[in-house]
């Protein structure tokens, strides 16, 4: 007996040599396997089984066949990714606040596209020592600086990300000048980010608004460097 498979009609499994051909049509979880089975069994001898016998023996071998590469071909196109489990987070949605200001001036922003979540980094010099205080929460809307003006995101909910760091000198002058304001990084493509807006620097601190796709969890940390500049980090989840 000879089994050969065919998984969407192009996929063959093994070969067929034989004079009878009994073929079987399997299909399960969209994918179908047409099973085709061969014997040289053609006639039944005095004492042996009938004819009917062996042929539905050969059909349920080919289903058996068929569920096997169901299974393995299943295995191969319809697996979960490896890494969704590892992107379980327990952030929560809640502030993240760190207390202090400091001297350190902003310098720059940019944002990342990784596996679980979607990062803003905003840079800070290291024209101070004291580490820079945050406060970044979920807002019904975020407001500029010194003026309160409302500062229009894309997204279904909105971050305000205030650095309690300048984003000048001590002489006035800028140290972080974007050249859009309303799009401080090209969020194309990002699975949480919808867009980055400058909300101004005003009396030592410096805010952020951050669009985004939904309420998410989000976290944000120090991180040190480059040299003897800091880091602010900002993540937020793709998924709860």
């Amino acid at each position: 007996m000879v089994v050969e498979c065919l998984v969407g009609q192009e996929m063959p499994v093994g070969l067929i040599s034989a004079r009878r051909i009994t073929v079987v049509r399997y299909e399960s979880n969209h994918i179908l396997l047409l099973c085709v089975v061969t014997s040289e069994r053609t006639y039944r001898p005095k004492g042996e089984e009938p004819r009917m016998s062996v042929v539905h023996r050969l059909r349920g071998a080919a289903i058996a066949v068929a569920v096997a590469a169901t299974a393995l071909v299943a295995g191969l196109v319809a697996a979960p990714p490896a890494d969704a489990a590892s992107c379980a987070v327990t952030w929560g949605s809640g502030p993240k606040i760190a207390a202090g200001m400091t001297s350190r001036q902003l310098t720059g922003v940019r944002a990342g596209r990784h596996t679980c979540y979607d990062r803003l980094v905003i840079d800070l010099n290291g024209a101070g020592r004291t580490p820079a205080g945050y406060h970044v929460s979920y807002v019904s809307n975020v407001v500029e600086d010194g003026s309160g003006k409302v500062v229009s995101l894309r997204g279904g909910a909105r971050l305000a990300v205030v650095v309690r760091a300048p984003a000048y000198d001590g002489d006035g002058r800028p140290t972080y000048t974007p050249a859009n304001r309303s799009e401080l990084v090209n969020a194309t493509g990002f699975q949480t980010f919808r867009q980055l807006a400058f909300a101004g620097s005003f009396e030592g601190q410096t805010t952020i608004g951050l669009g985004v796709r939904a309420r998410l969890p989000m976290r944000a940390f120090l991180l040190a460097g480059p040299g003897a500049g800091q880091r602010l980090v900002i993540d937020v989840a793709h998924r709860w």
